[in-house]
C-alpha cells in the first residue's frame, strides 16, 4: 500500500531552483533515509510532505486516513507543564476514558437499583460502558504509564526528572523531550529531521531499535551513517536538484551510487566515441564529393539527430578542504590528569559529575570521550584547557603545548559579524583576497562571504568554525562534537584531516563512523572516572564488558600507594595486601551487583503477575455473567485499578534499579 507519493514536486527560491521533478512512492512500513549535502532542500521536501510549506510545480499524496507527526530540528517544549505532566497530556483522551470507566459502575448499579434491568437509560450506560472498554483497550489504556515510564527512562529522563518544569531543561533536553513526546502519539508517518543530535551513544541505540520494530512508516533525515545503516531500508537522495532512489541501507547506498557513477561513465564515454566515429565517417563521405556518398552522410546525420545524447555523469566535488597542521610541536608528555574531580554546589544541595578522572596522553595520540550526557564531557574538556578549575585533582600540561578548542554550540562567533568580518577580525595579516580563498574551500563563495553569522545554518556556523580552528596552527585539538551540523561528504574530510593531523587529538564524540575511524583509544568516562579502551568503537563494543570496576580501582589504588610513599618515604603496600584487598573489594562489588540483580528479577516476576493478573480480570468482567451484574462489576473495576496502580510503580522501580 502506498502512504505517501510525490510526482514532479518543484521548490524554487528566489527564482532558483532547490529541486525539480522530484517523483518518488513509499509503501506501509518504508523506512526511508533522505541524505544529501546541507542547503540542497531535504528539510524543505520533509516541510512539503507535512504541509508547512508551499511547492511550485508537480503534486504530491499522502494517504487521507493516516496521521503524520513531524519532529523538526530543534523542536523544543515551551509550556510550563513538568517533564512528566507533558507526555501526561498525550494521553489526556485515555485519561478521561479512565476516569469514565471508574465513574460507569457506580452509575450502573445505582440506575439498576432503581429502575430495574430494562431500563432505557440503564441499558444506555451499559453500551457506554462496553464501547469505552473497548476504545481503552485498543489505546492501550491499561499500559500507557509503564510506556511513558520506559520512553523516558530510555530518552535519558530518569525519575529524577519527573517533576522538573521543561522550561528549565537545557535545549539539548527539551529537543529529546520534544522526540520522546512524539514516539509516545505513535503516528502512522513518521517523518524525523536530524533526530540523533543531542543522544549518546545509549540512546541511540535504543532509538534504532525502536525504529527498527515500529509498526508505521518513517522518512528521516540523518547525517549519521552508523544510524542509517541500522534503521533504513531505502535511501533516497537529492543531489544537483534531482532524487534518486536506493534499494537499501546506508552502505548500499555509498557502493551502488559508486556503481552508478562508473557505469553511466562507461555508458557517455562509449557513446562518445560512438558519436565522434559517426561524425568522422559523415565528414569523409562529404570529403568525397559523390551523390552517393552525400546521401549516406545525410542519412547518418539524421540518424545521428535522433539519438537522445548522454549528460557526462558529475561527481559532486564541493567538498570542504581542509589540513589541520601546526605551527610547533609539543612536548611527548601532553596532557596529565591525576585524580581529577568536578562537582557543582555545596553541601546537600551539590551534584557530582565525576571523580578520580586519571589519563596521560602523548604526542601524537587521538583521544575519544564517550560517556552518556550529563556525565560532564564538555566540563572535563574545559578542565583540561584551565578554563575551569577542578573541585580536587591536578592537570598537568606538557611543554609547549597549544589548544585549539572546537565548540559544539559556536559560541566563540560573533553573531554580529559577517563571514568574511569574522576571518578578518581572528587573522588580520591576511589579505581579504585571501581570506575569500580560503573561505571558497570551506564553501562560502560569492555573496555567501557577506551573510551575518547570525543568519548562517547549523552547517555553515560548523564550517566557519572549523576554519578558524584550521588556521589557528594549534598542537592540540580539543573538539567538542564537531560533526554535529556537517554533512556526510563533510564529515568524512574532516575526519581524513583529523587522521592526518601529526599533533594530538581530544574529541568528545557520538558519531560512531567516525570513532571507528579516528581515535587511537577511547576514554569512556562515568562519574567514577574513567576507563581506557585501546583502539577504535567496535574493539571497545567488544571489550567494554571485560574490563571490571575491580581492574579500575587497583589501577587507582596502585597510584595512591605510590604518591602516598614519594611522599612519606613510607615503604609501598606489598602485592599481598593488594590481593587481599582486591579479593575483598571484588566480594564487595559482586555481592552488591548480585543484591541488585536479584531486585530486577524479583520486580520482572512481580510485573509478570501482575500483568498476568490484569489480563484475567479483563477477561472476566468480559463474562456474559458479569455483564448485568453492576456491583460484581464496580467492585472488579475497583481491583483492576489498585493493580494497574502496583504494576505502574513496579515498572518504575525496575527502571530505576535498570538505569544504575
Amino acid at each position: 500500500m502506498t502512504v505517501i507519493s510525490a510526482t514532479g514536486l518543484t521548490k524554487l527560491f528566489v527564482g532558483e531552483e532547490i529541486f525539480s521533478g522530484v517523483s518518488f512512492a513509499v509503501e506501509k512500513g518504508d523506512r526511508v533515509g533522505l541524505v544529501g549535502a546541507n542547503g540542497v532542500g531535504k528539510s524543505t521536501l520533509l516541510n512539503i510532505l507535512a504541509g508547512d510549506e508551499p511547492y511550485d510545480e508537480g503534486s504530491f499524496f499522502i494517504a487521507g486516513d493516516l496521521n503524520v507527526g513531524y519532529y523538526r530540528q530543534n523542536d523544543l517544549f515551551t509550556s510550563e507543564k513538568t517533564v512528566y505532566e507533558e507526555m501526561l497530556s498525550i494521553f489526556d483522551d485515555v485519561i478521561a476514558m479512565e476516569a469514565r470507566l471508574h465513574e460507569l459502575p457506580g452509575l450502573i448499579a445505582e440506575k439498576s437499583a432503581e429502575a430495574g434491568e430494562d431500563d432505557p437509560e440503564l441499558k444506555k450506560l451499559m453500551r457506554e460502558y462496553d464501547r469505552i472498554t473497548e476504545q481503552f483497550k485498543l489505546r492501550d489504556g491499561y499500559s500507557y504509564k509503564s510506556e511513558i515510564t520506559g520512553v523516558l527512562n530510555s530518552m535519558a529522563f530518569p525519575p529524577s526528572y519527573y517533576d522538573k518544569k521543561t522550561s528549565m531543561l537545557s535545549g539539548g533536553e527539551r529537543t529529546r523531550l520534544a522526540l520522546a513526546s512524539l514516539l509516545l502519539k505513535k503516528p502512522d508517518i513518521l517523518m524525523l529531521d536530524e533526530p540523533t543530535n543531542h543522544l549518546d551513544i545509549g540512546t541511540l541505540k535504543w532509538l534504532e531499535q525502536y525504529l527498527r520494530s515500529y509498526k508505521g512508516t518513517v522518512v528521516l533525515i540523518s547525517h549519521d551513517r552508523y544510524f542509517l545503516d541500522n534503521t533504513v531500508n531505502r535511501i533516497f537522495e537529492l543531489e544537483q536538484h534531482r532524487l534518486s532512489v536506493f534499494e537499501g541501507n546506508y552502505s548500499f547506498y555509498a557502493v551502488e551510487k559508486k556503481a552508478r557513477f562508473e557505469s553511466e561513465l562507461r555508458a557517455y564515454e562509449k557513446q562518445s566515441v560512438e558519436i565522434a566515429r559517426q561524425e568522422d565517417m559523415i565528414r569523409r563521405y562529404k570529403e568525397r564529393g559523390t551523390e552517393k556518398l552525400a546521401k549516406r552522410a545525410k542519412s547518418r546525420e539524421k540518424a545521428l539527430e535522433k539519438v537522445e545524447r548522454l549528460d557526462r555523469p558529475v561527481q559532486m566535488n564541493a567538498k570542504m578542504k581542509i589540513r589541520f597542521s601546526e605551527e610547533s610541536k609539543s612536548g611527548n608528555d601532553v596532557i596529565e590528569a591525576v585524580d581529577v574531580g568536578r562537582r557543582f554546589g555545596m553541601g546537600d544541595s551539590s551534584r557530582t559529575l565525576f571523580t578520580d578522572v586519571n589519563f596521560d596522553i602523548k604526542r601524537g595520540e587521538r583521544i575519544c570521550i564517550i560517556g552518556p550526557n550529563g556525565t560532564g564531557k564538555t566540563t572535563l574538556l574545559k578542565i583540561i584547557m584551565s578554563q575551569i578549575p577542578p573541585s580536587e585533582g591536578h592537570v598537568k600540561i606538557g611543554h609547549n603545548v597549544q589548544f585549539g578548542y572546537y565548540d559544539q554550540e559556536q559560541s566563540m562567533l560573533s553573531e554580529t559579524s559577517t563571514v568574511i568580518e569574522e576571518m578578518r577580525d581572528a587573522y588580520s595579516l591576511y589579505s581579504d583576497t585571501e581570506l575569500r580563498g580560503l573561505l571558497g574551500r570551506f564553501m562560502f563563495r560569492g555573496e555567501d562571504v557577506f551573510k551575518p553569522v547570525s543568519a548562517l545554518s547549523g552547517g555553515e556556523r560548523a564550517r566557519l568554525a572549523l576554519l578558524k580552528l584550521m588556521l589557528s596552527g594549534a598542537n592540540v585539538l580539543v573538539l567538542d562534537e564537531p560533526t554535529n551540523h556537517l554533512d556526510i561528504p563533510s564529515k568524512e574530510v574532516f575526519e581524513d584531516a583529523l587522521v592526518e593531523f601529526p599533533g594530538t587529538c581530544i574529541i568528545v564524540s557520538h558519531d560512531r563512523y567516525l570513532l571507528n575511524k579516528v581515535p587511537t583509544s577511547i576514554y569512556e568516562l562515568t562519574r567514577s572516572g574513567i576507563t581506557v579502551y585501546p583502539g577504535k568503537y567496535d574493539y571497545y563494543n567488544e571489550k567494554k564488558d571485560a574490563i571490571t570496576s575491580a581492574n579500575s580501582y587497583m589501577g587507582d589504588l596502585a597510584r595512591s600507594n605510590a604518591t602516598a610513599a614519594d611522599a612519606s618515604g613510607a615503604k609501598p603496600v606489598s602485592d599481598k595486601q593488594r590481593n587481599i584487598e582486591e579479593r575483598r573489594r571484588n566480594k564487595e562489588l559482586q555481592a552488591e551487583e548480585r543484591r541488585r540483580q536479584r531486585k530486577i528479577a524479583g520486580l520482572e516476576e512481580t510485573i509478570a503477575r501482575l500483568e498476568e493478573e490484569i489480563e484475567e480480570l479483563r477477561n472476566e468482567m468480559c463474562r456474559e455473567e458479569y455483564m448485568t451484574d453492576h456491583v460484581k462489576l464496580a467492585e472488579l473495576s475497583g481491583v483492576l485499578s489498585e493493580k494497574q496502580k502496583k504494576l505502574d510503580e513496579a515498572y518504575e522501580e525496575w527502571a530505576e534499579y535498570s538505569d544504575d
